[in-house]
């Protein structure tokens, strides 16, 4: 790769730390890295500098400084998942330790296998004292034997708790709580009784450099235990929990780097990126960008860790129907892989993992330390909001105007608009809201005609809409002004998705019947989710990617939810759940074979969620898992692989409170459809 402007390397780049705990997105701050004196600095192998806390790296010297005994728990993997391409790679089918590849279990606390306090000890020095003890937030809500009870600090905690900023601020507290177990919330949320760890990670590394990254993949494979990863928390199925588990949190690996000029003899790009870190947030990078005069391709939630589990599993964005996928963006990461090593993935080095990771994923391949990604010319846009509901129409007329709504997908994502909407029953009566039409590249003006023939069908069925249309000169200013700060998810609601393809609107049949399984499930008290976009293969530069082929041919991805009563037994739970994904959610699947779902915001229950979540690629996907990780460091829901485990929940639930182990009947991958084949749109 040739670098065309000196001011690429770090010490004269423009290189940004956002503020930890305080950070909001209008603010940031300038911060710089230390070192550890335990770390060997090594220059990159890439041609794009490591950041500072990169070059911090763990190395055969170092493992050398330890005693023998000692030495074993921090060793290299014998085989360098990279470079022995000889090796027989093993099935992904057991959960591996250098004690004991036949286990059929993770080590567990209460093991006889499980770590002494010593050997926690020794890992908590060889860390530099970075290791967390996790304690839930909620522990202060409750008397139960950890003298931490605190009336005031509870009751805090409890007026901001459904803040992102109070579980994205934490190193072990996560999105969807009815995945960690529900054994520790505050009690004006979830009384549940008394406060114990459920699925939430027995320790976590507060990550400030590669080393300790390595060092903490290289206990957790040598001692057999549970390996997590924790950015933000962000994902709806419980990914950064875990119990029992060793977590890495790298939500604060803040690093920025402005890469002026990218140019890269692998690939077809020459332009403007930018070098992230892992625990970069999207208004941090988006604010990195605007202060260039950029935009980059991030999520619509303000908080979400754009680097992470977002870009790896494809990552759709209020840019989508222009520019694709965030993955389709990403140039090069550097990745801490399962035998501890860390190298470069990109479309010259290690081009399978780069693949894997553009779209295949989070939690899965490796740890992810920075990623470079595209930056494009800042454009204007105009965003739109507007409602109506049967407080003032009849039922059939809203939903003829919801029909009316379904004819013009086509035509908007054409103009490469985004729209994200909600249908929100309540009662007897059912609620319609644009929050917002997002418009990129287009004037008001523009807008205006692109939304007046529907606007204009909604009249003659009378419906009075009377939108808000705001044209910004910036896409900052206008993403910053339209999507709110995400809030907590409830602890009796779980989710599923569909993405809708564009062959649906192939006729009116196959429309109407798209038409009437949305109708049926929000008419039977379900909420609606949805954003109508495009990230075409075309529209993403035509990249080859893991991204599920089912994103390329979509024109709406669309979020159902259920809810439960909040005290529900686990009986009464599963029978909900199950309807809500084997009846209401068929009937979507029913109205679209051989589509598929969102991985990141999807049901984990999912049936055949291999093909749901990654389509054709799934076999290749699964291949590469068994040969970046054999021992299976990485375990995620219904990430590639994860079918060959289940997390034994002491309550029978689907979610973290248990132990991993190997599953005696996996559900195997089951192919909906040919192979893909890219497409012009």
């Amino acid at each position: 790769m040739v670098l065309k402007h000196v001011g690429l390397l770090l010490s004269s780049a423009l290189v940004i730390q956002a503020q930890h705990g305080t950070s909001s997105p209008a603010s940031s701050t300038t911060a710089t890295s230390t070192t550890s004196p335990k770390a060997t600095l090594t220059p990159s192998s890439g041609s794009v500098p490591l950041f500072p806390f990169e070059e911090q790296q763990w190395s055969q010297a170092s493992l050398d400084k330890l005693r023998g005994p000692q030495r074993r728990l921090f060793a290299f993997d014998k085989t360098s998942v990279t470079h022995d391409t000889q090796r027989r790679n093993p099935p992904a089918s057991g959960p591996g330790s250098h004690a004991d590849v036949e286990a059929r279990c993770k080590v567990y606390p209460g093991d006889p296998a499980w770590p002494s306090l010593g050997e926690w000890d020794l890992l908590n020095k060889t860390l530099d004292g970075v290791l967390i003890k996790g304690v839930p937030a909620a522990d202060v809500c409750y008397f139960n034997g950890t003298a931490r009870h605190d009336k005031g600090a509870c009751a805090k905690l409890a007026a901001n708790w459904t803040s992102s900023y109070a579980h994205l601020d934490d190193p072990i507290e996560m999105f969807s709580p009815v995945y960690q177990g529900l054994t520790c919330q505050p009690p004006s949320w979830y009384d549940s009784g008394g406060c114990t760890q459920g699925g939430y990670p027995t320790y976590t590394v507060n990550v400030s450099t590669t080393a300790q990254l390595q060092v903490a993949v290289n206990f957790a494979r040598n001692q057999g235990l549970r390996f997590v990863i924790k950015n933000t928390g962000h994902d709806f199925s419980g990914k950064s929990g875990g119990a029992g588990s060793l977590s890495v949190w790298v939500h604060n690996l803040k690093d920025i780097a402005y890469i002026p000029s990218y140019n890269d003899a692998t690939t077809d790009y020459n332009g403007p990126a930018f070098k992230a870190g892992a625990g970069v947030q999207v208004y941090e990078i988006y604010a990195a960008a605007r202060d260039h005069g950029l935009v980059t391709v991030g999520g619509e939630g303000q908080t979400v860790g754009a680097m992470g589990g977002y870009v790896q599993g494809g990552g759709h964005s209020p840019l989508s129907s222009l520019l694709g996928m965030a993955a389709d963006q990403v140039l090069n990461y550097e990745v801490v892989t399962a035998d501890g090593r860390f190298v470069t993935a990109n479309a010259k080095e290690n081009p399978d993992l780069f693949w894997a990771l553009r779209g295949g994923g989070g939690s899965t391949f490796g740890v992810v330390t920075s990623a470079v990604i595209k930056a494009h010319p800042d454009m204007k846009v105009t965003s739109t909001t507007f409602s109506f509901g049967t407080n003032s129409v009849s039922h059939e007329a809203f939903w003829a105007g919801f029909r009316a709504y379904l004819n013009y997908f086509p035509t908007n994502v054409a103009h490469g608009t985004y729209s994200y909407f909600f249908i929100l029953p309540s009662s007897n009566d059912l609620t319609f809201l644009m929050q917002p039409f997002f418009a990129p590249n287009m004037s008001k003006t523009d807008t205006e005609k692109l939304l007046a023939p529907w606007i204009n069908d909604l009249s003659e069925l009378g419906i009075d809409i009377k939108p808000e249309y705001k044209e910004y000169s910036t896409f900052w200013d206008a993403w910053n002004a339209s999507f709110p700060l995400e809030a907590i998810e409830k602890t009796h609601v779980a989710s599923a998705s569909r993405l809708w393809p564009r062959t649906n609107w192939d006729n009116e049949t196959i429309l109407n019947t798209t038409f009437d399984a949305i109708r049926s499930s929000a008419e039977a008290g379900l909420t609606t989710i949805a954003f109508n976009q495009a990230p075409t293969w075309a529209a993403g530069g035509k990249q080859n990617t893991a991204v599920n082929p089912a994103w390329r041919e979509t024109l709406c991805h669309m979020i159902s939810s259920v809810s439960w009563p909040k005290y529900a037994s686990a009986e009464e739970q599963m029978e909900i759940r199950h309807n809500f994904t084997f009846n209401h959610m068929q009937r979507w699947r029913d109205a679209s074979p051989g589509a598929g779902s969102y991985l990141s915001e999807s049901d984990r229950l999912e049936p055949n969620f291999q093909w749901a979540f990654y389509g054709s690629y799934y076999p290749k996907l699964l291949d590469l898992k068994r040969k970046f990780d054999p021992k299976n460091v990485f375990w995620a829901a219904t990430a590639v692989g994860s079918e060959f485990f289940q997390v034994e929940s002491v309550d029978g639930l689907p979610n973290e409170n248990g132990p991993l182990c190997k599953k005696p009947d996996p559900s195997l991958y089951v192919a909906e459809g040919p192979g893909w084949v890219p497409s012009e749109w």
